[in-house]
């Protein structure tokens, strides 16, 4: 993103260094020059206005979806735990319940 930005101002910066030359070499009265120099002015700083803006909206789309992708994959973190952890917690019931019927069938055991 900052090689385009850094890119495309100095496409800009060269037409307007060049339009400027131009002008002041061309051979026309001083108000006129003065005019079109103002003229040419104005013209790029629109343009980096424009591309300004545009390269704003671009940060912000890609800062958007770069949001949105993170936050799919933190809800995707956030689930697989919570399965992992029913897996878990089934797991352990079970045993549980074994060691129970162990202990119910040692206690048999131990009275008969």
């Amino acid at each position: 993103m900052s090689n385009n930005g850094n890119t495309v101002l100095g496409i800009l910066a060269g037409t307007a260094i060049g339009a400027a030359l131009g002008i002041l070499f061309a051979p026309d009265k001083g108000s006129s020059t003065r005019q079109k120099l103002s003229d040419e002015a104005l013209l790029a700083k629109q343009k980096i206005a424009e591309t300004a803006i545009d390269l704003k909206d671009r940060v912000v789309s890609t800062a958007s979806t770069q949001k949105q992708t993170l936050d799919e994959q933190v809800e995707s973190i956030v689930s697989n735990a919570s399965y992992k952890a029913d897996d878990i917690i089934t797991s352990l019931e079970n045993k549980l319940k074994d060691l129970k019927m162990k202990n119910k069938q040692l206690q048999k055991d131990k009275i008969a």
